[in-house]
Parts: C-alpha cells; sequence; structure tokens
C-alpha cells in the first residue's frame, strides 16, 4: 500500500480547497460548499446545508435531564410543559427549520399519552417548545414531555 502525505490540497490557480491537520481531518476551505454527487449521480447536494446543526434528546418530567445533544449548550425547565435550549454555537438567522415531537408513556397511570410540542418564536441563540397533553381530562394543556426530541436544519452563523 502507498501514502500520500500532504497538508493542503490546491487547484491549479493555487487557491487551497481542502486542508489536512495533523488529526488526519480534512475541511473545505471555500465558502463551506463542498458538493458531492447524488446516489445516481444526477445531482449535487451541499454537505455542509444538508447537515442537522442541532439536536437534543431529553426526559422532561420532574428534574428535566438531556439523554443526549448536539450544539446545546444548556436546557432549561420553564416550568410545567415549557422549555428553552440554548445552542452552543449560534445559528446565522431565525429563518431555520426546526422538527420537534414527543411522547408520554402511559405506564404511570397518569392518562398522558401523547403530547404535542410546538415550537415558539425562533431565536439565533435559543429555540423554545411548549408540550401540549392531549388524554380526555386535559386536552390541550401544558404538559410535561417524558420523551422529548428536537433537531434543527438551517445555517449556523
Amino acid at each position: 500500500m502507498s501514502n500520500l502525505l500532504v497538508q493542503n490540497i490546491k487547484h491549479t490557480n493555487n487557491t487551497s480547497a481542502q486542508t489536512i491537520d495533523t488529526s488526519g481531518r480534512t475541511t473545505a476551505v471555500l465558502n463551506n460548499d463542498t458538493t458531492y454527487r447524488s446516489d445516481v449521480g444526477a445531482v449535487t447536494q451541499n454537505m455542509v446545508q444538508g447537515l442537522a446543526k442541532s439536536w437534543v434528546n431529553f426526559n422532561g418530567t420532574g428534574t428535566i435531564a438531556t439523554r443526549d445533544s448536539f450544539n446545546i449548550s444548556s436546557l432549561n425547565d420553564d416550568g410545567s410543559g415549557k422549555y428553552d435550549f440554548v445552542y452552543t454555537n449560534n445559528m446565522s438567522s431565525q429563518n431555520y427549520a426546526p422538527a420537534i415531537c414527543g411522547a408520554y408513556d402511559d405506564n404511570d397511570g397518569s392518562g398522558n399519552t401523547h403530547v404535542d410540542v410546538r415550537r415558539q418564536a425562533p431565536s439565533t441563540n435559543q429555540y423554545s417548545i411548549r408540550g401540549l397533553s392531549f388524554n380526555s381530562s386535559a386536552e390541550g394543556s401544558l404538559s410535561d414531555c417524558q420523551f422529548c426530541y428536537a433537531q434543527i436544519a438551517g445555517d449556523l452563523a
């Protein structure tokens, strides 16, 4: 097997297109415009645009707890069914697309079987969600969400 040892890959016009750090990671240098061909090669896709910029999986009951997350610096409990997530790295604008869902396990007999999680007005440094209970006794009321999931697609600052 042969090895090719490089630090930069350059275009013939001498502009650096890829940098390889001492750990072997590669970075696109020009405008985050790394593109890849689709599965059948008919179109190209910008890799940076296609990545999730933030996500979180948490338990919103009792003392809230993050199960796992990416680009979330803190999770705040603002009362029954109210949560705020603060980004580690801000979004470039408020025009991003969240995908949010939640559920409640009814094994405790509470009657909560589904929580509709709705997004509040976004900001560049955080987003807020509200959990709404759907059961026979408190339909549409704010309710803690046992299984909460959120993912953000958009542009980082």
